[in-house]
């Protein structure tokens, strides 16, 4: 069968390749992106999930938008956002092709004006990452990876960085919404003992971009212990097409599920996975 021009519906399950899932991932998340811009430092309807996990009306309305837009171009492949799951027997399934999306990940920068924010539109096969966009509009940086290619920024390859020594690292983390109720996973002890002998820690807000700045080279690992799926799995097919690492905190075989990622160059994961673990 020719391949069709543009984005267009689906030919058939399972028949888009890799490149061309990066492809819609990226249009899609630019369209979503364009209506959150539109409210960011506006006046925005805000309400809270949690004490501190906030929602505003345009994270409602681009997750919409990618809802919609998805069905259109890809309908044989079901999506799973951040504020409305959808199906719940999509969201327990383990196999087959799902998106997960992040309307606008880093919400609470996003309602105080803070510009390190973004879109997330990530596609896993059986549970692994495929496919991948971020989009943060406000610093004009789009990054796309699949399965097999590259990793790109605003279309231009990138890699992870050379960084060998933790002691010369510069990497991120994130913490969940919570305290110290949530001890270990709050991530207090492991940021401390990382912070102690890495050059640098940054912790910005937005999981996704977090791993979009390893796959470019700008971080040289990150480490978070509460993740869903939407926050990383744009992010982790942008790192793996780069070149990086990703597992579990304590190096086995990442299940997103679990929700603790460790993201590297490669080249410091152990040494990385042993800082955040204490041993």
């Amino acid at each position: 069968m020719p391949r069709e021009e543009g984005l267009g519906p689906a030919e058939a399950p399972r028949s888009r390749s890799p490149a061309e899932l990066a492809a819609i991932a990226l249009a899609v998340a630019e369209e979503a992106g364009a209506i959150a811009l539109d409210g960011w430092r506006s006046p925005l309807a805000v309400s809270h999930k949690g004490r501190t996990d906030l929602v505003t009306d345009r994270d409602l309305a681009s997750e919409a938008l990618m809802r919609r837009r998805l069905a259109e171009l890809t309908p044989e492949i079901p999506m799973i956002g951040e504020e409305a799951d959808g199906d719940p027997a999509v969201r327990s399934a383990r196999l087959g092709r799902v998106w997960y999306c992040d309307p606008i990940d880093g919400t609470t920068n996003f309602a105080h004006g803070h510009p390190h924010w973004c879109v997330s539109v990530g596609l896993l096969e059986d549970g692994a990452p495929l496919a991948g966009a971020v989009y943060a509009p406000v610093i004009r940086a789009r990054w796309t990876g699949y399965r097999g290619g590259p990793a790109l920024r605003n279309g231009e390859a990138v890699r992870t960085s050379l960084t060998e020594d933790v002691t010369e690292a510069f990497v991120a983390t994130g913490f969940p919404y919570g305290g110290r109720e949530l001890e270990p996973d709050n991530n207090f002890a492991s940021f401390e003992r990382v912070k102690r002998v890495v050059q640098a820690v940054r912790r910005c807000g937005s999981a996704a971009l977090d791993c979009c700045f390893v796959a470019e080279g700008t971080y040289d690992a990150y480490w978070e212990r509460i993740l869903k799926p939407w926050d990383v799995a744009a992010g982790l097919a942008i790192v793996l097409a780069a070149g990086g690492r990703v597992t579990h905190l304590d190096l086995s075989p990442l299940y997103l599920e679990r929700g603790k990622v460790l993201v590297s160059n490669g080249r410091l994961h152990e040494a990385m996975s042993r800082l955040i673990l204490g041993e």
